[in-house]
């Protein structure tokens, strides 16, 4: 199984990220943590301030757009897309939106079988890592689960994909603006005794093989 889930973007292990995929690998890239955001500011994002579809293009890899709304009820042409690509990437944004796409298009009923069988690589930032946890318990702390787009069903889905034996809190002690509500996160996961690993921003926590492990950001 290979996964590689940072916390900021693609941390500082992005070389790593490369190999995992291969060359010229095809890459899923699935922004729907980011829908509640209106089409025209997250253009603009992408065009002043980062592409990850450019950034992986400009690596060599066969970057395209994975919609998982163009899916919903549609697991079938879901499930012949995945099998034509190596790397699914989900960005962050709201964990609990992602979810429902990942719900909604069928991808957490195919996507897990095919991550097991080595057939697909999964990555992602922030909200994209955190999904791959046993459940999204506790991250209500980080994300608002009401948040909505249109054409997302409004019940929260609370279970993760299970790729992972542990929660994930991105930006924990980073220069993030959601560094406090990560200390936060953090505290109630302790407290509520919900295993769960904390990453810093650059942090990448990377699984090739068997072993899941952390690869730290530079300092």
């Amino acid at each position: 199984m290979r996964l590689y889930l940072a916390s900021y973007r693609t941390g500082d292990s992005y070389a790593e990220l490369i190999r995992m995929a291969g060359p010229g690998a095809r890459v899923g890239v699935i922004s729907n943590a980011v829908d509640f955001v209106p089409q025209a500011d997250r253009q603009a994002y992408a065009r002043n301030v980062f592409d990850p579809i450019a950034d992986f293009r400009a690596r060599g890899l066969d970057a395209y757009d994975l919609d998982l709304r163009a899916y919903f009820r549609r697991p079938e042409a879901l499930l012949a897309e995945l099998e034509r690509t190596r790397l699914v990437w989900a960005v962050g944004g709201n964990a609990f939106l992602l979810r429902r796409a990942m719900r909604q298009s069928g991808f957490d009923a195919i996507a897990p079988g095919l991550v097991w069988a080595d057939r697909l690589v999964y990555g992602g930032w922030s909200a994209g890592a955190c999904v791959a946890a046993p459940s999204l318990r506790g991250l209500e702390h980080m994300d608002d689960p009401a948040v909505l787009a249109d054409g997302y069903d409004p019940e929260p889905v609370w279970e993760g994909l299970g790729l992972i034996d542990a929660a994930i809190v991105p930006h924990w002690r980073s220069d993030h603006d959601e560094a406090e509500a990560a200390e936060q996160t953090a505290a109630w996961m302790a407290a509520n005794g919900v295993p769960h690993r904390t990453l810093r921003d650059g942090d990448v926590l990377i699984q090739n093989g068997e072993t899941l492990e952390l690869h730290a950001g530079r300092p």
